[in-house]
């Protein structure tokens, strides 16, 4: 037991659980009070003690949409790795003839990936590499692009990017998995989509979203100022209980 007003020792979850060691390595702590950024992210430890999920955000200012987006590419975000799907991302731009914009990093571990399925695609017209883009330029690189391509092949725990293309107005087409059904209204803030085909028959229909209104959801859901809100609720109630 704790004594009143005295806050437990509180962990936020940010990576995936599905990994084969983390139910032994994590059994000792099962009663700690944890929270998760996407309710998705806590089936493999469903049994533990959560506290409660609170999405990501990001300060209003730091991404602002563009008013006169170009519309003329689609856009990846994030680094080379197989279950990142950049390969998919491609595909579908080369499908749909648009180009495509590529600001990524390149792990280490993933150069012979990079190498034998991305650069020889990379010819500078239909698809670019960009590679590592800071925040100043991310507004421009999401702002205005038709979309963002999220073709993940992981039980992502929340995925960032998305958030900061939904700051900028962009609309994003994502694959069903992990949080995505939780962070995209599917519909208002772009496409949640089962495999390539369906991906490129939502790109068909992008006009059917409001930009202005990508972003209003973003300020309702996903600032910094409402994550900080929720910790601080989480935090308030464990002290006024007084124990885990």
């Amino acid at each position: 037991m704790l004594r009143r007003g005295a806050v437990p020792f509180v962990t936020t979850m940010h990576g995936r659980l599905d990994l084969p060691y983390l139910p032994l390595a994590a059994g000792g702590f099962k009663h700690a009070p944890l929270i998760s950024i996407s309710d998705s992210q806590r089936g493999p430890l469903s049994d533990f003690n959560w506290i409660a999920t609170v999405y990501h955000g990001l300060p209003p200012d730091l991404l602002l949409p563009q008013t006169r987006p170009a519309k003329n590419y689609l856009a990846f975000l994030g680094r080379i790795a197989p279950e990142k799907g950049p390969d998919a991302a491609i595909r579908i731009a080369r499908t749909v003839g648009l180009p495509l914009r590529i600001a990524a990093k390149i792990p280490r571990s993933e150069s012979r990936y990079f190498k034998e399925h991305i650069r020889p695609f990379v010819d500078g017209s239909r698809v670019e590499f960009v590679g590592e883009v800071d925040d100043a330029a991310k507004a421009d690189f999401l702002g205005n692009a038709a979309a963002l391509l999220f073709p993940i092949d992981w039980p992502e725990p929340f995925g960032l990017v998305v958030i900061e293309a939904m700051a900028c107005g962009t609309p994003v087409i994502a694959w069903r998995r992990g949080s995505i059904p939780e962070i995209i209204d599917h519909g208002v803030t772009g496409f949640i989509v089962e495999n390539e085909t369906e991906a490129v028959e939502a790109i068909s229909t992008l006009d059917r979203l409001d930009r202005r209104n990508i972003r209003r959801v973003f300020e309702q859901r996903f600032t910094a100022q409402r994550m900080a809100q929720e910790y601080l609720h989480c935090f308030e109630n464990l002290a006024s209980r007084g124990d885990t």
